[in-house]
């Protein structure tokens, strides 16, 4: 029997929102002279259900390509600068890994991003697959990428048990989709959502997932 824990990454395993905030403020002002957006903003409007993100971020209803080029020049060298994981989140892997869960990442940001910033904290080696939009024909909600990590640890359905953790309407409905347990993580971007279960703190995640005898 495997247990299988997938997170997302973006305020879920870590907090990037100064970060993601300063690029798209760099490409607000270069190339539209419009005036800087809040994080809080920033991350409101990368985890509303419904939105047109280039319509927020630049007022334009598609991402011009000088924009697109711009932003990941500029947040390559701007990922790693103030980028941390969440409190509690670094032992809670740990403790994972001790107990022979298999990790995997499942984000919708690029793949190139995702690894940097893992990387840069030390915290990519808990991880057997860590996957992007890049990586996939359709990002989450829809649950390919799921799907491409259960294939790749071989998971059996009946046998295997598996959650997807994250802070976004759009994991819990990933993991729906995928037909894998859905938890909301409350710590990090989001504070409220709906789940399969609700975890408050990485500490109660643990509590979630001993429940099920994995720990």
């Amino acid at each position: 029997m495997q247990n299988i824990a997938l997170f997302d990454m973006d305020g879920t395993l870590i907090d990037s929102g100064l970060d993601i905030t300063i690029s798209i403020n760099y490409v607000r002002s270069a190339c539209y002279a419009l005036e800087p957006m809040s994080v809080q903003s920033v991350i409101d409007a990368i985890n509303a259900p419904v939105r047109n993100l280039s319509e927020i971020f630049y007022g334009k209803p598609q991402y011009e390509q000088r924009a697109r080029d711009l932003f990941e020049e500029h947040y390559f060298e701007q990922c790693i600068q103030n980028v941390a994981p969440y409190e509690g989140v670094y032992d809670l892997l740990k403790v994972l890994h001790e107990n022979n869960i298999i990790m995997g990442v499942a984000t919708n940001a690029p793949s190139i991003f995702a690894k940097r910033m893992l990387q840069h904290l030390g915290m990519d080696t808990f991880f057997q697959l860590i996957l992007g939009a890049d990586d996939v024909e359709e990002p989450k909600p829809h649950p390919q990428m799921l799907h491409h990590h259960l294939n790749h640890y071989n998971y059996c359905s009946g046998t295997d048990y598996a959650w997807m953790i994250g802070d976004n309407s759009k994991d819990m409905e990933a993991a729906a989709r995928a037909k894998i347990t859905g938890i909301f993580a409350g710590w990090g971007f989001s504070a409220q959502g709906e789940g399969d279960y609700f975890a408050a703190t990485p500490e109660s995640l643990l509590d979630i997932i001993s429940h099920k005898g994995a720990l």
